[in-house]
């Protein structure tokens, strides 16, 4: 591992990059200051040219590069924001600049790339696909490959993010949340501000289901993920990078992450303090900032969450309007058995006092008991989540707290219909690659079984969640998930779900 103090001077020296980018605001979170009892500011990244960070490290790296390393042009792969900026910093230094993507890139970012003066070549359905033939054209064509974190240049442009906050406010500042994905932004700013300002907390920040960085300080070494979550596509990445690592093994405090609905709660929360939307990458950090807050339980602290992008699919807007409220712990969902009888509903509603239902599925089933999918506001939080079951309970509604299950709030909750009564159904969750003719490609590699459910909705995202019901018929387990598996999407089963076996099963 190098010095610290050799990141430092690599930052210091990385002052070319503001021939393109540009130093952003650190802006007064207002609302959250007073709603938290804290100072609160954010990073403004999602003002930079190509709305995220990625336009500094990319500068940086192309800036360097030999005048024969220049001539011959530069390539990366990406369906993202180091794609844009890449493109971005290729043009304003006149040289070729190829981005590889994914063929499953929405169109917005590759017109974007394309808008920055990038040659945009579409090839494979994932990002490893991608960075492979990247690497391909680069052997073959002698274009220089800039790696989206693990370089030493590139964490230096980001490093200067670091350098303008402890420019920018001359007080003392607590701690500062970074988002991380392979780690190039956390690693330049947590090596700036443990040399210059060591007593600053460095706090990473990752979603629960790309926990890449917290997985390998747990190992103490750099682990692959088995699989890495799709919402936060900006970091979606299986395996910390090799610098950035060491860095964060010495200069990083500790790791937060988040979940899904945390991370829409801070889009929302970040909307209504500057009306701005970001992605999911974006709010991440501001999301573990308040997590910190909660389980501290600190006040009149000065806290800084980096806003790092705001390269949104307008698509994804649907889908993070309905997480926000559960992220906001201001709303629980409930699967209640009620009398199926004439004024259950009524009496049901009274119970719940002033409390507003946020949603409510219902279709008969018998002339028993009826299964009814609810949303009910809260007002204090999730401790008042559970004193609700627990009083729904006492007055005798069997009560299944869904708050929590991943499967009810994408699927179900659309899907609320009767019961098919099939024994030999299976139900599966999968994703596949978001392009056109995607599902129809899907639907095929399934042909020879009989589908008994499915609920498919696009989120605007790179891929798609799909949830299915198979038939065995003649076939046994083994062989249907055999099937399965041939068809090469990832999958999970979801036969033993409880909120399946009430409302679908």
């Amino acid at each position: 591992m190098i010095r610290l103090e050799d990141y430092v001077r690599r930052t210091l020296l990385a002052t070319r990059i503001y021939d393109v980018a540009k130093e952003t605001p650190l802006e007064a979170a207002r609302s959250l200051s007073r709603r938290f009892n804290n100072s609160i500011l954010l990073k403004r990244e999602d003002l930079q040219p190509v709305f995220s960070f990625k336009i500094r490290g990319a500068y940086n790296k192309i800036a360097q590069l030999s005048t024969a390393e220049k001539a011959k042009g530069v390539i990366c792969a990406s369906a993202g924001n180091h794609a844009q900026g890449l493109a971005l910093s290729a043009h304003q230094l006149g040289i070729k600049g190829i981005i590889v993507m994914p063929v499953t890139t929405p169109d917005i970012k590759v017109n974007a790339v394309r808008s920055f003066g990038g040659q945009v070549v579409l090839h494979g359905d994932a990002f490893d696909e991608a960075a492979a033939h990247a690497k391909l054209l680069a052997a073959e064509k002698g274009y220089t490959f800039i790696h989206p974190y693990d370089d030493l240049e590139v964490m230096a442009g980001q490093g200067t993010v670091a350098m303008e906050i402890l420019r920018q406010h001359s007080h003392s500042i607590d701690a500062v949340f970074i988002p991380v994905g392979g780690g190039g932004l956390m690693a330049g700013m947590a090596a700036y501000i443990k040399y210059v300002c060591p007593d600053i907390k460095v706090i990473a920040v990752e979603p629960e289901d790309a926990a890449c960085l917290k997985a390998a300080l747990n190992a103490n070494e750099r682990v692959v993920l088995p699989h890495v979550g799709l919402f936060a596509d900006g970091v979606a990445v299986a395996q910390i990078g090799q610098h950035t690592f060491e860095v964060a093994q010495h200069c990083v405090d500790e790791v937060i992450t988040c979940n899904t609905d945390e991370i829409c709660a801070a889009i929302k929360d970040i909307y209504e303090d500057t009306r701005s939307i970001t992605e999911p990458a974006g709010a991440l950090s501001l999301a573990g900032l308040k997590k910190y807050i909660e389980r501290e339980q600190c006040k009149n602290k000065t806290l800084v969450a980096i806003n790092s992008g705001a390269n949104m699919n307008f698509d994804r807007l649907r889908h993070i309007s309905e997480r926000t409220e559960l992220g906001e712990k201001r709303e629980a969902i409930f699967a209640v058995t009620i009398p199926e009888k004439a004024g259950a509903f009524k009496s049901f509603c009274k119970l719940l006092g002033k409390r507003n239902i946020t949603e409510f599925n219902y279709r008969y089933a018998d002339h028993k008991e009826a299964y009814v999918f609810v949303g009910i506001q809260l007002r204090a939080g999730f401790q008042e989540r559970d004193e609700l079951k627990q009083e729904l309970c006492a007055k005798g509604y069997a009560v299944l707290d869904l708050s929590d299950d991943e499967m009810a709030k994408l699927h179900i909750r659309h899907l609320v219909g009767g019961h098919a009564g099939l024994d030999d159904e299976h139900l599966f969750r999968f994703e596949f690659p978001e392009r056109p003719g995607a599902l129809l490609n899907f639907l095929s590699r399934l042909s020879g079984h009989n589908i008994s459910l499915f609920h498919y909705r696009n989120h605007g995202a790179a891929y798609g969640r799909v949830l299915i019901g198979l038939q065995l018929g003649k076939k046994s387990k083994e062989e249907l998930i055999a099937s399965l598996q041939a068809v090469g999407y990832p999958f999970s089963e979801e036969s033993d779900n409880p909120a399946y076996q009430l409302f679908l099963r």
